[in-house]
């Protein structure tokens, strides 16, 4: 067949493709309102399937919305005969024949894989290009020239210019892209690695890593649904703006079920964003605040240095320091977290003052009186105040903010830091939270745990009589309906009967319970993580299934890691894989190699990559003006980038950001204007690293604007010509 004839047999089979997904949007959304409609009557168990089913049914609806486009990416032309369609999502005509292949079935490896050397019972890969519902493009990469001509195939369709090419010199959006049309061998092979341990995907700027990792993640997701449909993945990124950047990618390939947060989001209910001094962010970061901070909960922990007198309903007696010092040893001995072995120390503490209370008022403690004295205990405002003052119920935020206010106790509880240290910590009780400040807050949670109380008891049964009972109901679910009980746990089924307001969802739940345990977590910009953020994450997955992205020679914070080895060997000695990437797919071999140079030039050891296709020589200019070549970059078409150290006014203009090195952390932008690179490296510990990021933002051009000697490794700016000789 001609081109053309063979673009009106694709756009045949795509009609067929997008016709089948209406009808089961259709189909989901009419079985949807259904029931919603038949409202909650009936059996507990009959209530709990409903709202499980509902669930189910309102994820599959948003996951066949989310695919409209590229519905269909390519196909497999095999040497057996046939043809394997290959899309976002799997599709099956009303009787039961496969239509579409998800692009993450097993079936669907080769379509990625395959190579001439390989062709993997191929003959060639076909990539469809669309737009909306339409076929503008197609083009055929052959994989076995035997079977390809003998299958009386025309060479019309096969192009020298392929699809990734094609996708990489396309303009930015400000959103990232899925890759699911050009995914290459080496991304593959890490997007279809195994579930279980860590592994970190190294890789140097442009080679793909958050892609290929947000890819691993839909991947994950099909391949072991059963499993993380329960328990949710976790995806963390460098900054807000990365979270929206990179928001659009999983729901188009057909996944919802993920929780996107910040290092300052992973404390629940604190979006840290404030920001602080490198001197500081080093310091919380280090793995030494640990001993700070249990020695600030220990010291809440305290005994008076003399006798207390009580009065209890106009009877007095006396609190000793001996008594305190017997029950706080007797209540770290539990070694609960400070607020649930108060209870124990509570309960220590009483029955002493009790048998006092007793001989007091001339009565004999015996099981007659005993909780009735002791009631009477517990809401004498002296024995409140005294036992309190002992043994305070606390908050990980009130802990903090008087750690950091108070410049003694800093002394006294951190005699392992320098002066210098202490004093970075140094701030006023009401000051805003920062990112590092989340994971101390978070190892404090850890220590304090949730308070108790001696009224808890009957509540806490109570409430796990109802989660044995939802488990009975799940179950049922289970044999009933497989898919729906994967969505629930027994934990949401038991909210389902507690009176509260609203039950919340899975991924609400997993995002506002620091306790909540991820089946997989994704951590991208893995290199600024400090060792205490570390403990977090560690914290939120004990199964520690991750995927780890990441290159050390950007890393920029001065908590960050300097190697993978130094910043997991705690936690998994040598249990940890690594994968490379070695391509550059964003940056033009042009600039790449100046980038490298300055690196290199600095003494920072660079991950080598190869970039994928040429461009233009960075611009070096000698000039202040900014505002024109802002205005020209903008006039090219895309999107730009002025990344300076501090803060520049511009006027606001579509498709234009004005960042930070640290700001443009994983983005990507046509064009990048640098202003100043000198001030970029001045402006921090990690200042070359910061300009290496900078640099490697653009995917077209990149102009760099300076008055300040440049650094080294740049090549000098060539003359301007002489115009006022004309």
């Amino acid at each position: 067949m001609s081109e053309a004839e063979e673009l009106r047999a694709e756009q045949r089979q795509l009609d067929r493709f997008y016709a089948r997904l209406d009808e089961l949007r259709v189909e989901a959304a009419t079985g949807l309102a259904e029931l919603s409609r038949a409202g909650s009557a009936g059996t507990p168990a009959a209530r709990v399937e409903r709202d499980a089913l509902l669930t189910l049914g309102r994820d599959n609806l948003a996951r066949l919305s989310a695919v409209e486009e590229r519905l269909c990416i390519g196909r497999l032309d095999l040497l057996e005969g046939g043809h394997r369609y290959v899309g976002r999502i799997g599709l099956t005509g009303p009787d039961g024949a496969r239509m579409l292949l998800d692009w993450r079935a097993p079936a669907a490896q080769a379509f990625y894989r395959a190579t001439p050397a390989e062709p993997a019972g191929a003959i060639s890969r076909r990539h469809l290009i669309t737009r909306n519902r339409q076929v503008t493009g197609i083009q055929d990469e052959v994989l076995d020239l035997a079977g390809f001509t003998a299958a009386g195939r025309s060479t019309d369709t096969v192009s020298a210019d392929d699809a990734l090419m094609l996708s990489l010199n396309a303009h930015r959006t400000g959103r990232m892209s899925d890759i699911v049309a050009t995914i290459q061998a080496e991304q593959d092979r890490i997007i279809r690695a195994e579930l279980a341990g860590v592994l970190v995907v190294q890789g140097g700027p442009g080679t793909g890593k958050t892609v290929v990792a947000l890819h691993r993640a839909a991947y994950l997701l099909y391949a072991h649904r059963e499993r993380l449909a329960r328990s949710g993945v976790l995806v963390v990124g460098p900054n807000a703006r990365f979270l929206d950047y990179i928001s659009q990618v999983l729901p188009s390939l057909g996944e919802t079920g993920v929780v996107l947060a910040t290092p300052g989001q992973l404390y629940p209910g604190v979006d840290a964003r404030a920001a602080e001094s490198e001197a500081a962010i080093a310091v919380k970061g280090d793995v030494r605040m640990a001993r700070v901070l249990a020695a600030a909960v220990k010291a809440r922990q305290r005994v008076p240095r003399h006798p207390i007198e009580l009065s209890v309903e106009g009877t007095t007696i006396v609190l000793t320091p001996a008594e305190v010092a017997t029950a706080r040893h007797r209540a770290q001995l539990s070694r609960k977290p400070h607020n649930q072995a108060r209870l124990r120390f509570v309960n220590e503490l009483l029955p002493k003052l009790a048998a006092k209370l007793a001989r007091a008022q001339r009565d004999e403690l015996g099981d007659d009186n005993r909780a009735e004295l002791i009631n009477a205990l517990r809401y004498a405002p002296d024995v409140r105040r005294e036992v309190n003052l002992c043994w305070m119920p606390l908050t990980p935020e009130r802990v903090l903010r008087d750690l950091y206010a108070d410049t003694d106790a800093l002394t006294r509880l951190a005699p392992h830091l320098s002066p210098a240290e202490r004093a970075s910590l140094r701030r006023e009780r009401q000051a805003a939270w920062t990112p590092a400040d989340a994971a101390l807050l978070d190892e404090l949670a850890e220590l304090l745990g949730t308070e108790e109380s001696p009224d808890d008891g009957p509540a806490e049964a109570e409430l796990r009589a109802e989660r044995e009972y939802a488990g009975r109901v799940l179950e049922l679910i289970s044999e009933m309906a497989p898919e729906a009980a994967q969505m629930v746990t027994a934990e949401n089924l038991a909210e389902r009967y507690r009176p509260e307001p609203e039950r919340r969802s899975l991924l609400e739940s997993a995002a506002s319970d620091r306790s909540w345990a991820f089946g997989h977590v994704v951590v991208d910009e893995a290199q600024e993580l400090s060792a205490m953020q570390w403990r977090v994450l560690m914290r939120r997955c004990p199964s520690k299934s991750m995927t780890v992205v990441g290159d050390i020679a950007q890393t920029g914070s001065p908590a960050g890691a300097r190697s993978w080895q130094q910043m997991l060997q705690p936690y998994l000695a040598d249990r940890w894989r690594l994968a490379e990437l070695s391509v550059n797919y964003r940056t033009p071999a042009e600039v790449m190699a100046v980038a490298a140079r300055v690196l290199v030039a600095a003494g920072v050891p660079i991950t080598p990559v190869s970039s994928a296709r040429s461009g233009v020589p960075p611009q070096l200019e000698a000039r202040t003006e900014l505002a024109p070549v802002v205005a020209e970059e903008l006039a090219r078409g895309g999107t730009v980038a002025v990344i300076a150290a501090g803060p520049l006014q511009l006027p606001p203009a579509e498709r234009l950001s004005v960042l930070t090195p640290a700001e443009s952390k994983g983005l990507e932008f046509d064009s990048v204007v640098l202003v100043e690179p000198a001030e970029i490296v001045a402006a921090s510990r990690r200042g070359i690293s910061d300009l290496y990021v900078a640099m490697t933002r653009a995917t077209q051009r990149l102009r760099v604007l300076h008055q300040q000697p440049l650094p080294s490794g740049f090549e000098p700016a060539e003359p301007q010509p002489d115009r006022s000789a004309r």
